[in-house]
């Protein structure tokens, strides 16, 4: 679905992105790579295989819009590098060129040395890149800029015939913010108290829905 925000058009894919095609930027949230091996490690049996989905999934965003750049607003990393780093290393040699911006999230805790080994660019608080400014969690002052966030894995309940529901992940739209879902499966979802005005999109398996 695409969408005019602050005057930009932004797609909003079902993979839980966000393609703004005038700077040809793919823009995801909470990927968490390595959160799976973490809770193993602390031994909770979590599939091996999240986080190569995660990146699958990120590889088919890639070749359907050929960005020239991947922003991430926080949590990219859930906490150390673990034994999943090699199958992001392995990942990231097949873009050479592809810019990766990371907005440093929570989770984000790797040495400035780590992230140069892995080819990313960081940014401890926000980027400002008009009309919009990059963040991790939304922030409690506003102003000209328009916020684009993440961190609290936003979702919505859709309620059917014979008191029939579901949560899906959605991506939320209100005056000031916009808040992605988390990129990655292996997440929960949080609900978020409407205000008049507020959009949500509703992400199922096929399309993105306006609710």
């Amino acid at each position: 679905m695409t969408i005019n925000c602050k005057g930009e058009d932004l797609i909003l894919s079902p993979q839980r992105a966000i393609y703004w095609g005038a700077k040809k930027m793919l823009i995801i949230s909470d990927l968490h790579l390595g959160k799976g091996a973490h809770f193993r490690k602390a031994g909770i049996q979590i599939p091996v295989n999240i986080n190569t989905a995660d990146l699958n999934k990120l590889t088919s965003l890639i070749d359907e819009f050929t960005p020239d750049s991947l922003l991430i607003t926080g949590d990219m990393f859930h906490h150390q590098l673990n034994s999943e780093t090699e199958t992001f290393l392995r990942w990231r040699a097949q873009y050479p060129e592809l810019r990766i911006i990371l907005i440093k999230g929570n989770h984000d805790t790797l040495k400035d040395k780590d992230y140069t080994t892995l080819a990313i660019e960081t940014y401890d608080k926000e980027l400002l890149c008009k009309p919009f400014r990059f963040i991790h969690d939304q922030p409690e002052l506003t102003d000209e800029y328009y916020n684009i966030t993440g961190h609290i894995h936003p979702g919505v309940t859709i309620y059917g015939k014979a008191r029939q529901l579901i949560r899906l992940p959605c991506f939320y739209f209100g005056k000031t913010c916009a808040i992605l879902p988390a990129f990655s499966v292996f997440t929960g979802l949080s609900k978020i108290n409407a205000k008049e005005g507020d959009q949500f999109y509703a992400i199922t398996p096929e399309k993105v829905i306006l609710v």
